[in-house]
């Protein structure tokens, strides 16, 4: 591959936030784009220079934005594996489908893991009701069901604390199999790393993010995390191991579990930008992406450091009128719409980026303001 200057076109399958956020970072540095998405007006076509409509499985879109393109990247990892082939071997798709392939199944993705000595949660594969009962014998309670392809935010897992859950569980997902069966991890905090990769191989890695979920949605990422030097260090080792053992090109984020005996467990991989570096953006010398598109283009990448201590809070569609509302609440802070067209509870509809001298004093300001205390009131009384 040769490098792709900036003025040439960049296409991306997908045309979500984080497509719309690659798009525009893309555009500062004097690239165009084009999104493929099955639905008109998505949230990266409002910012893309070219839109094709299309369904993500279909190759004659994947050959039409490949033909508009001079390089391809992905914005989420759920492509189709014809498609990832054939741009793999027709197109400039420098990320190619090995990554993408792993990522899209949990229990490979898991296999991968181990393989390279990384430290994951004891697991077991599961077909049957059959299976489930005998892999709880073996892991314990209590421990969590996932199917291997698809889910997200929670969605596809059951938590099973006894034996009277299985049932239940098996009877709402067994649809969906097959599935992994994993030990529950008692951790303390959820970190992430995001690594980014080029072509030529340099590596830069962003700093450890601490995350705080809500019904399995990630609330908040806290930058720095509230952990050890040697934790980071260690965080940001095991997800430079794996960039390499991967053999990455572009951005992976790396999921991770801190237990209280401060030892790292890595939980999940997403392939691509991802909603806890979002910090980025406002918070570092480069964001995210414009490392990822810097990557894939194969140019010098751009430094990572922290400017200042952050918060990053997404805004779900419950929260859009208060956040409208009340914007003098956080005068200083970075307001980042998606451009969704309905604001669904639940649904991530942007995100709120406030800057610091102290993560705890900030944490303090969004504790206390109504935006959110509703919520929180609204779940305690559940």
């Amino acid at each position: 591959m040769t490098r792709v200057l900036p003025g040439k076109t960049i296409g991306i399958l997908g045309g979500g936030q984080l497509g719309r956020m690659m798009a525009l970072a893309a555009r500062e540095i004097g690239y165009r784009t084009a999104v493929l998405e099955p639905k008109a007006d998505s949230p990266a076509a409002q910012v893309a220079d070219q839109e094709v409509i299309s369904d993500y499985n279909d190759l004659d879109g994947a050959k039409k934005l490949a033909h508009s393109s001079d390089v391809v990247t992905y914005e989420f990892e759920n492509i189709d594996s014809t498609v990832a082939s054939w741009l793999e071997e027709h197109a400039d798709f420098p990320q190619g489908s090995d990554l993408l392939a792993i990522s899209q199944d949990r229990l490979q993705e898991k296999k991968a893991i181990r393989s390279f000595g990384v430290s994951i949660a004891p697991y077991r594969e599961v077909n049957t009701e059959k299976d489930l009962k005998k892999a709880t014998d073996e892991l314990g309670f209590p421990c969590v069901l996932k199917t291997t392809r698809g889910g997200y935010d929670g969605k596809g897992q059951a938590v099973l604390n006894e034996q009277g859950d299985i049932r239940e569980a098996w009877e709402r997902l067994k649809q969906n199999g097959p599935f992994v069966l994993e030990a529950w991890i008692p951790f303390e905090k959820e970190l992430s790393v995001i690594v980014t990769r080029s072509v030529s191989g340099e590596t830069t890695v962003f700093p450890v993010a601490e995350n705080v979920h809500r019904n399995n949605i990630l609330h908040q990422t806290i930058v720095p995390a509230r952990t050890s030097y040697r934790v980071q260090e260690e965080a940001v080792l095991l997800a430079r191991k794996l960039a390499e053992s991967f053999h990455l090109v572009g951005t992976l984020a790396v999921e991770m579990f801190l237990t209280k005996d401060d030892v790292l467990y890595v939980n999940e991989l997403a392939p691509r930008p991802h909603n806890s570096g979002h910090f980025t953006i406002n918070a570092c010398d480069t964001s995210q992406f414009e490392q990822h598109i810097r990557a894939v283009c194969d140019l010098p990448l751009g430094k990572t450091d922290l400017l200042k201590p952050v918060v990053m809070v997404n805004i779900l569609g419950e929260h859009v009128p208060r956040i409208l509302e009340k914007l003098d609440e956080f005068p200083t802070a970075h307001l980042h719409l998606y451009g969704k067209e309905e604001a669904k509870p639940g649904r991530k509809m942007g995100h709120l980026t406030i800057l610091g001298e102290d993560t705890n004093r900030i944490l303090e300001n969004i504790h206390s303001s109504s935006i959110w205390r509703e919520q929180e009131a609204m779940e305690a009384n559940r």
